[in-house]
C-alpha cells in the first residue's frame, strides 16, 4: 500500500525515475525551435528565465540558437548539476545560470519585476496553475516581452469517462477556448497557440516507459515512494495509449495586454461613436456604412465580435469587427474594418482591439480568421498569406496582402475561396 506516502517522497522518486532521461515532459528540439520562431524578434542576446527547466533541453537550444542568457530555474538541484554539466561541455557555461528556487515564489533579490526578455515554461507550469503563472509571471518581463507557457488542455469537448477520471484526479484539464480565456483573463494576448505534435510525446514517452519497465513491479529494498511512482507511471502511460487523442499539450505565446486602452465588446450605446471613427478613419463613408449592412445580417453578424478600444476619457478610440464568412464550405472569420481614430493613431489603440477581438475569437471556439490588409502590419498578429492555407479570394489582390491567421491548429485548415456576406459586395 502507498496511501501513506508523503508529498516529499512522491516527489523524490518522481525525480529519480526521470533522473538521465531526454525529457520530463512532451517536447522535442523542433517543437522548441518553432515557438521559438512563434515569439517572434528578441533583443541581441535576450534575457531569458526558463521555469521548470528540469535537466535543461530548451536552455540548451536557446543559449545556442537563441544567444540567450539564460536563467534556468528548478528545485530539483540534481537536474541543475545535470545543466550545469551539459552547459560547460558545449560551451554555454557563461550562458546559462542555474538557480535553485521554487517558481511559485519568484520574489527574492534575483527576480527583480522588468528583468527578463522571455519566460520559458515547457511542461511545468501545472506545478503551480497555468493561471497563475500567467498572473504572476507577468511582472518579470521587462517592455516587450513574452511568455512561452505549456499546458495539457483537452482537444475534444467530450472526454471518455476514463480520461477524464485519471484528470479528475491529476490535475483538471481545460478546453483551448477554457485555457485561452484564463490566459485573457489573467492579463495577458495570446499571440500564438501551437498544439504539439503526438511524436513530442513519443520524445518523452518512449524512453520513461523502456525505464519503467526495466525497474519490474517490485524489487528488493524499492522504496514505497518508488514503488508509487511506477505505479503512476505505468496508469499514466496505459491512458495515454488509450485515450491519446483526447488530450495534448499546448503551447501558448502571450504578452502582457497594453494597459493604455480598455477594450470590450461593443454596445448599442457604441454604435454612433463606431460610425464616427470608421468615418474619420477612411477617406469615404463606405466601412462605416458596411458595419452597418453587416449589423443587419443576422448570418454575418457576432455580437460578441465588434470590439472597441477605450481612450481614457471613455470615448471609443478604436474599432475592429469579425463577421462570418466561409472558406469553401467550412466557416471562417472576416476581418474588417479595423479603425483607430487620428487622435489615437500610432499610440497601441489599434494594435490592442484587434488582439482583444482575435482573443474572443479563440475563446469562442473559432478556428481561422482572414483579412486583406497591409501584410506588415497584420503579421504582427500571426497572421500569414492565405495562400499559404490553399485559401483564395474570389478577385484579384495581391498575394501578399490576403492574409490568414489559424486560431486552432487542433481542427484541419479548410481551403478554397473565401465566400464574405454580401455587404462586403464581393
Amino acid at each position: 500500500m502507498t496511501d501513506h506516502i508523503d508529498d516529499a517522497s512522491r516527489t523524490e522518486a518522481f525525480f529519480t525515475l526521470h533522473h538521465r532521461l531526454p525529457r520530463q515532459s512532451p517536447g522535442s528540439d523542433a517543437t522548441t525551435r518553432r515557438l521559438l520562431a512563434l515569439v517572434g524578434p528578441l533583443p541581441d542576446r535576450p534575457r531569458v528565465l526558463d521555469l521548470g527547466c528540469g535537466p535543461g533541453r530548451a536552455a540548451l537550444l536557446l543559449a545556442a540558437e537563441a544567444g540567450a542568457e539564460v536563467t534556468a530555474v528548478d528545485l530539483h538541484q540534481p537536474f541543475l548539476d545535470e545543466l550545469d554539466e551539459a552547459a560547460k561541455a558545449r560551451g554555454l557555461g557563461d550562458r546559462i545560470r542555474t538557480v535553485r528556487a521554487d517558481m511559485g515564489d519568484l520574489t527574492g533579490p534575483g527576480f527583480p519585476a522588468g528583468s527578463f526578455d522571455l519566460i520559458w515554461a515547457e511542461g511545468s507550469a501545472y506545478c503551480i496553475g497555468f493561471a497563475t503563472a500567467v498572473r504572476e509571471w507577468q511582472r518579470l518581463l521587462a517592455p516587450g516581452g513574452a511568455m512561452m507557457i505549456s499546458e495539457c488542455v483537452w482537444t475534444t469537448d467530450a472526454p471518455s469517462a476514463g480520461a477524464r477520471d485519471f484528470w479528475d484526479r491529476n490535475g483538471s484539464l481545460r478546453t483551448l477556448p477554457e485555457t485561452t480565456a484564463a490566459a485573457v483573463t489573467a492579463g495577458c494576448t495570446v499571440s500564438a497557440v501551437l498544439l504539439q505534435p503526438d511524436s513530442d510525446w513519443d520524445t518523452y514517452y518512449v524512453p520513461l516507459a523502456e525505464r519503467v519497465e526495466s525497474a519490474g513491479l517490485t524489487a528488493p529494498g524499492m522504496s514505497p515512494g518508488m514503488e508509487w511512482a511506477l505505479a503512476a507511471t505505468r496508469e499514466e502511460l496505459a491512458v495515454r495509449r488509450e485515450y491519446g487523442a483526447e488530450y495534448g499539450y499546448a503551447a501558448y505565446v502571450l504578452r502582457p495586454a497594453d494597459p493604455r486602452w480598455t477594450t470590450r465588446p461593443e454596445t448599442a450605446a457604441d454604435r454612433e461613436a463606431v460610425h464616427a471613427v470608421n468615418s474619420a478613419t477612411f477617406p469615404t463613408r463606405d466601412e462605416a456604412d458596411l458595419v452597418d449592412a453587416l449589423r443587419a445580417d443576422a448570418e454575418a453578424w457576432l455580437p460578441h465580435l465588434s470590439y472597441v478600444a477605450e481612450a481614457p476619457d471613455g470615448s471609443v478610440a478604436a474599432y475592429a469587427l469579425l463577421t462570418r464568412c466561409r472558406v469553401g464550405d467550412a466557416p471562417a472569420l472576416a476581418l474588417a474594418p479595423v479603425a483607430t481614430s487620428p487622435a489615437h493613431q500610432r499610440q497601441g489603440a489599434g494594435q490592442a482591439v484587434v488582439r482583444a477581438v482575435l482573443d474572443e475569437a479563440r475563446v469562442r471556439g473559432e478556428a481561422l480568421v482572414v483579412v486583406l490588409g497591409d501584410p506588415d502590419y497584420y503579421a504582427r498578429f500571426g497572421f500569414v498569406p492565405a495562400s499559404r492555407h490553399g485559401i483564395r479570394p474570389g478577385f484579384e489582390v495581391p498575394d501578399e496582402a490576403m492574409m490568414a491567421l489559424v486560431l486552432d491548429d487542433s481542427v484541419p485548415v479548410p481551403v478554397g475561396m473565401i465566400r464574405y456576406p454580401a455587404a462586403f459586395g464581393v
